[in-house]
């Protein structure tokens, strides 16, 4: 049941009690009856919230009294109760036999607005907006006419209606009295701020009370400059704050109409390394702005949206300057940079525009509240893996491998450190340099048989008897023949590789991994798990290891191949764009510029303080690159698309 309508169902029960009490009770005999004891018992436990210690008691009660004069109220509240337990249809049952039953019971209006509450905690919309019409015929107090027209508004919004849940929560709003008026309307201002222009005009002939009406007229004035029809905004605008001066949105329209005369729809900045050595990633990214800018602006939205892109050519000082210069043109946020993205993103805050950059750049939004990335982080890589590996597996024991460079001791720290936080066990450890191509030393280290043994070990426990009365004359003969024994077991014994670990871990991209992983089954290394990083996501390492490479895994931020269909769209809407797949940084450039979209061409985010709080507030905004939310630090919490090998193709895991 929504906790919303609990606290409701609770009010209103003891709400029709009191009223019960104060018309119906009087006119009742004052002496006792046999059952109000047991009546009085099943309430106390219906106090103490000992709901099925209660149901048992008035169901007890209607079995021996069921002529009996609480059987009505006994009956609304098995009805709670069953409601409470989420038992909508055992609720129902017992409302319904209250209304055959009891006709003339106080109570009978109350059981049928709870019957409409059963259907909605169901999810049966249609049913709600079925039986509220025959409801709506009976006879109504003011409170159960508040309660259905409230219902019917929440109903129409869960099913995408908010014009007629305005128009319903209006007439809630026409009955309830403080505090619930206030509830009321910012019910009704939920729904208005999803209304267009046409739609807002119309509530406002309806002549309503007078805050609904001037907060129809602020929410069209925003309307209209969201269409960039500017002149009839302020016009608008100026006749709200003259009819309604103290209005709690007159200081709003007032700001806005100043800025009205300036305003040049919304705007997004881009800072993309264009040209340069890294020229090939930025317009990678820019494919993915652009086709999102197309998709976004062919559906009809209420307000325009424009990007305005500046090449920083991986330069920190044209990324400072094409901050400011982006801050001139008034833009609402940013994206980018991909590379120079920490003076770039000192530069936003200092400036208080939001922008999401697309870097793995360390601790980049602790820079200030301003700054956000989308980007998967090495972090977010190993937490993957090693969720997949201790959860789902069940493996305790691993191995690393990795280069010796920055990338490789990165992710060996992180990864080992999520080892031991799964209490599991780091059972080796080696590197490599990254101009070798021959991996064989630190892989026989890993299994024991890179050092030799030493001989006095090898003999140990060796001992050669002679039988008592043996001719001593043999003795030569019987020595010879073992040295030439051993020296042929020396020529014919292969040290075993010793293979305590359960998976290796190799950071690496595949150029080097797909050399180094038939090695690892030439010093028979297998039947253990491979995992790599999303470097691995790569049709040359198929190419170059295919054989040995079966079921290792790999996360990745996107998968191109994906069963969603969001991802299918992208994939087919971008091929046909620009003739070619997209990838990764495609798909990020995507995902963050539909975000932004989203956010700026609403009508209700004027600020950029406020878009800025509305990202702190995304949570699990489904793109192609998966679920993307943002942490309070400004950090995307993505889940990661997790990858195996399987033949000559990559196929997605569940996890």
């Amino acid at each position: 049941m929504k906790p919303k309508y609990q606290m409701i169902l609770i009010a209103a029960v003891f709400f029709l009690q009191a009223c019960a009490a104060k018309q119906i009770i009087p006119s009742r005999p004052v002496h006792l009856e046999p059952g109000d004891a047991l009546y009085s018992s099943a309430e106390k436990m219906f106090q103490s919230k000992s709901y099925e210690k209660a149901l048992t008691t008035y169901n007890e009660y209607l079995s021996q009294f069921p002529d009996g004069r609480l059987a009505d109220a006994a009956l609304i509240k098995t009805g709670a109760i069953f409601t409470k337990l989420g038992k909508n249809e055992n609720a129902r049952t017992n409302y319904k036999r209250l209304i055959a039953e009891y006709p003339k019971s106080p109570f009978v209006a109350y059981a049928r607005v709870e019957i409409l509450i059963t259907f909605y905690n169901e999810g049966r919309y249609g049913e709600v907006i079925k039986h509220s019409e025959n409801t709506l015929k009976y006879d109504l107090s003011r409170i159960h006419l508040l309660r259905i027209y409230a219902l019917i508004g929440d109903t129409y919004m869960a099913t995408g209606f908010p014009m007629d849940a305005a128009g319903n929560y209006i007439l809630a709003y026409n009955k309830a009295k403080e505090p619930v008026k206030q509830s009321v309307f910012a019910k009704l201002k939920k729904a208005v701020n999803l209304l267009d222009t046409a739609d807002i005009t119309s509530l406002l002939s309806r002549k309503e009370d007078r805050l609904i009406t001037g907060y129809l007229m602020y929410r069209s004035g925003l309307s209209k400059a969201g269409e960039e029809q500017y002149d009839d905004a302020v016009k608008i605008l100026a006749e709200f704050v003259e009819k309604f001066p103290l209005h709690e949105n007159a200081k709003q329209a007032k700001s806005l109409i100043e800025k009205l005369g300036k305003k040049a729809g919304y705007t997004i900045g881009c800072l993309l390394p264009l040209s340069g050595p890294s020229g090939n990633i930025g317009r990678k990214a820019l494919k993915g702005i652009e086709l999102a800018l197309n998709q976004f602006s062919s559906h009809d939205i209420q307000s325009p949206v424009k990007i305005i892109i500046k090449d920083t050519c991986s330069d920190p000082e044209k990324a400072v300057i094409a901050v400011n210069e982006l801050f001139e043109k008034q833009v609402a946020a940013i994206i980018g940079p991909i590379f120079t993205a920490e003076p770039a993103a000192f530069e936003a805050q200092n400036k208080k525009i939001p922008i999401i950059t697309i870097t793995q750049k360390s601790n980049i939004t602790d820079i200030g509240d301003y700054v956000f990335r989308n980007f998967f982080t090495p972090k977010m890589q190993v937490q993957t893996i090693a969720a997949y590996a201790f959860e789902r597996l069940g493996i305790n024991r691993i191995a690393i491998l990795y280069p010796d460079d920055k990338y490789g001791k990165t992710f060996m720290n992180l990864f080992w450190d999520d080892v031991i936080a799964y209490e599991g066990k780091v059972v080796g450890v080696e590197s490599y340099n990254v101009d070798d191509t021959d991996f064989a030393d630190p892989i026989k280290k890993l299994v024991g048989l890179y050092y030799e043994v030493p001989e006095d070990l090898k003999n140990a426990g060796i001992l050669i008897e002679i039988k008592e009365g043996e001719d001593l004359e043999n003795e030569d003969e019987t020595q010879k023949e073992i040295e030439e024994d051993e020296a042929q077991d020396k020529v014919e014994e292969k040290p075993e590789a010793i293979v305590d670990f359960d998976a290796i871990f190799i950071p690496d991209a595949p150029e080097r991994a797909g050399l180094i992983i038939p090695q690892l089954a030439y010093y028979d290394i297998r039947d253990v798990y491979l995992f790599g990083t999303n470097l691995w996501h790569s049709d040359s390492l198929i190419s170059m290891a295919r054989r040995y490479m079966q079921n290792s895994v790999m996360p990745d931020v996107f998968f191109d191949e994906s069963s969603s269909r969001k991802v299918r769209s992208f994939v087919e809407n971008f091929e046909k764009t620009f003739g070619e797949k997209p990838g990764f940084i495609e798909a990020v450039a995507y995902d963050t510029a539909i975000i932004l979209f989203q956010l700026a061409s609403r009508p209700d985010i004027q600020y950029r303080s406020e878009l800025k709080n509305e990202l702190i507030n995304l949570r699990n905004f489904q793109g192609v690159t998966g679920l993307t939310s943002f942490d309070n630090n400004g950090d995307v919490r993505k889940k990661l698309y997790l990858l195996r090998i399987k033949g000559d193709k990559f196929v997605e895991l569940e996890h």
